[in-house]
């Protein structure tokens, strides 16, 4: 009896392993290599693709941006159009530029495109992405323009993982319930004709019928940033004015702030890239205003935020 009551426990603990094995990895962490490199993850079935720029000056700890394409923008496309790369370099950070489904990001039921209506796990694929590269968890941020920046509005309202987000040419359409205090640095054309500065919808908005649903129905800009102040309780905004630049600062508790930066006559495009008039044919951009460089004074914003 003492025999089989050893081989019984023995069975049993093997069962007892083999589920072990048989349950979910966790991520691993590894140091990438150094310059541009490519992977992928798999999410709720699907497999997800990214880009990765590590400049030599990165450390294991070092800050991580998450750049979002817009829609029919690709990683890749984002990569070369905004400058981050050259960024990182100066400020040995890492940028990770993942691939949307079919060039979109669910951002809500009803929009955007193939993503929104498959209920594709953007979330998920974020999140498992920053998991498994080694940046410091308390300066990890996400910017983005158009949709690429309505997804890192959800990702601020649907995970606690950001310090801070730097959204170009968007605006919040998804439920956001109980949003966790964060940095916000957010810049917009004020004749922005795809995501209006004055809010409701803009001109490639469908209101979420068909088989690509596209309902672009936001709040006003400064609305929605006066939410984000209340959110982080912060102070009474200081504005300053420069050209055809209006930078309205709200300092908040535990080193946070909320800034909005307006530009003049810009419309539906990130400020300082590249002019490329075919990829803004493509794209459904317009000519980026040279009033500002979007991506440095993303960045200065950024890393003045780390997580609290």
């Amino acid at each position: 009896m003492k025999r089989l009551a050893a081989f019984s426990v023995a069975i049993l603990a093997l069962l007892l392993a083999g589920c072990t094995r048989q349950s979910s990895p966790q991520p691993r962490v590894s140091e990438p290599p150094v310059g541009k490199s490519s992977g992928t993850i798999t999410v709720d079935g699907r497999q997800r693709t990214y880009l990765l720029y590590r400049p030599a000056a990165a450390r294991a700890g070092a800050p991580l941006v998450v750049v979002l394409h817009g829609a029919v923008g690709t990683g890749r496309q984002a990569e070369q159009a905004y400058g981050w790369d050259a960024e990182a370099d100066k400020g040995g950070f890492l940028v990770a530029y993942p691939d949307g489904v079919n060039r979109t990001w669910n951002v809500s039921s009803d929009c955007c495109g193939v993503a929104a209506r498959d209920k594709v796990d953007d979330v998920g694929f974020i999140t498992r992405l920053v998991s498994t590269l080694p940046a410091d968890p308390e300066r990890i941020y996400a910017t983005g323009i158009s949709n690429g920046a309505m997804f890192a509005y959800r990702l601020a309202c649907d995970t606690d993982i950001f310090a801070a987000i730097g959204p170009v040419a968007g605006t919040m359409i998804n439920d956001c319930p109980a949003p966790k205090p964060l940095s916000i640095i957010h810049i917009h054309g004020d004749k922005d004709p795809t995501i209006p500065y004055a809010g409701g919808p803009g001109r490639r908005s469908n209101d979420g019928k068909g088989r690509l649903p596209v309902k672009i129905d936001g709040p006003s800009v400064p609305s929605l940033i006066e939410t984000w102040r209340k959110t982080d309780n912060c102070a009474p905004p200081a504005t300053t004015k420069e050209g055809a630049v209006t930078t309205s600062t709200s300092t908040c508790p535990d080193g946070r702030a909320v800034d909005l930066i307006t530009v003049a006559g810009a419309g539906h495009q990130w400020p300082g890239s590249r002019p490329t008039p075919v990829a803004e044919r493509i794209f459904h951009l317009d000519p980026p205003s040279t009033a500002i460089d979007a991506t440095p004074t993303i960045w200065q914003f950024l890393n003045a935020h780390p997580k609290h």
